[in-house]
């Protein structure tokens, strides 16, 4: 029977960095134990950060100071490269090493490599969020960087040369891939990731129903939520406003209500700086619009459905574009 991602990155990471460097433990649990959901401070791998629990870790290192363990890197870890993950589903696991890095240590998303690269936007992310928060978010594909981390531990300036150089290198593949894939544009990227960027905030509208989270067949709600983290980390400084034309405030209220505890669902609602935006919040949209959405609002983007929504999201952010269409605030 083939192995499990976790149980294949699990393995990997133990014969690779062993359960002991340089006075730091391993902390890893099992496949099939639910240990890694407690708090890291409970002895889990959850790392908390503002009253948010985020993605539990596959694997930590920590230190004893003082009679306590002190984290010093949350490792997450996916052989998506090998399961024809090649696009958005390497963006869905980004937040699990996020909380590592909020709470001021150092988060590795560890992707094993196989026969797909590397979305280039992932090393983007990861930069700004370094930049942006109290840690450091690295990208990896060689757990040698994860020996060389724990090795300079004790070395804080060696250390510090090391992980600057890593995110001068992510930054340069960053650089690198949106001259390539945006023609170095920010507005090719707008368009070609469903966003209007203003000033001070920007707008991303994407086509999700209140049943890609109440549904566990769906995976539109670990998309959502890539996509927030991708779009949060291209702008950091700004206000960012995730509209979903096809969900009512209705829809919201029972998805608080009903699935606030969920993960998806939770993050989107939690994260810092995020406001989700149905079509009631928005000023200035026709009847017409509205009522064409409020029709096919429960129905797959798809056939006449996909058409509609596509017409009506189409008005919706040229009116956003000149100003005719603005967000109740």
């Amino acid at each position: 029977m083939a192995q499990s991602s976790d149980e294949l990155i699990k393995r990997e990471i133990i014969q690779a960095v062993g359960y002991v460097r340089n006075g730091c433990r391993i902390r890893i649990f099992p496949e099939g134990s639910n240990d890694d959901q407690k708090l890291v401070t409970d002895g889990g791998l959850t790392f908390k950060s503002n009253s948010v629990s985020y993605g539990s870790c596959d694997a930590g290192w920590f230190y004893k100071e003082d009679d306590k363990w002190i984290p010093f890197i949350g490792l997450e870890g996916t052989d998506a490269l090998n399961r024809g993950s090649s696009g958005n589903a390497q963006y869905q696991r980004f937040h699990h090493a996020l909380g590592a890095v909020k709470e001021g240590y150092i988060g590795v998303y560890y992707l094993r490599k196989g026969l797909s690269i590397i979305q280039p936007d992932l090393y983007g992310m990861a930069y700004n969020a370094s930049i942006t928060e109290k840690g450091i978010y690295l990208i990896v594909d060689d757990l040698q960087v994860i020996k060389d981390l724990l090795d300079l531990r004790l070395k804080p300036n060696e250390l510090k040369k090391y992980i600057d150089a890593y995110l001068l290198k992510m930054k340069q593949i960053y650089d690198v891939s949106f001259k390539q894939k945006y023609k170095g544009s920010w507005g090719t990227f707008a368009i070609k990731r469903s966003t209007i960027i203003k000033s001070n905030y920007i707008i991303k509208y994407a086509a999700r129903m209140k049943r890609n989270f109440t549904d566990g067949s769906q995976r539109a709600g670990h998309i959502a939520v890539g996509e927030m983290y991708l779009t949060k980390y291209f702008f950091p400084n700004k206000t960012f406003y995730y509209l979903f034309p096809k969900m009512t405030q209705a829809d919201i209220d029972y998805l608080d209500k009903n699935k606030g505890n969920d993960k998806e669902w939770y993050l989107l609602r939690n994260e810092p700086n995020v406001i989700i935006v149905p079509i009631d919040n928005l000023s200035g949209v026709s009847e017409e619009v509205k009522k064409s959405l409020i029709k096919i609002k429960d129905l797959p983007s798809k056939g006449d459905a996909l058409a509609t929504y596509n017409t009506c999201a189409k008005t919706i952010v040229e009116g956003l574009n000149n100003g005719k269409i603005t967000i109740k605030m």
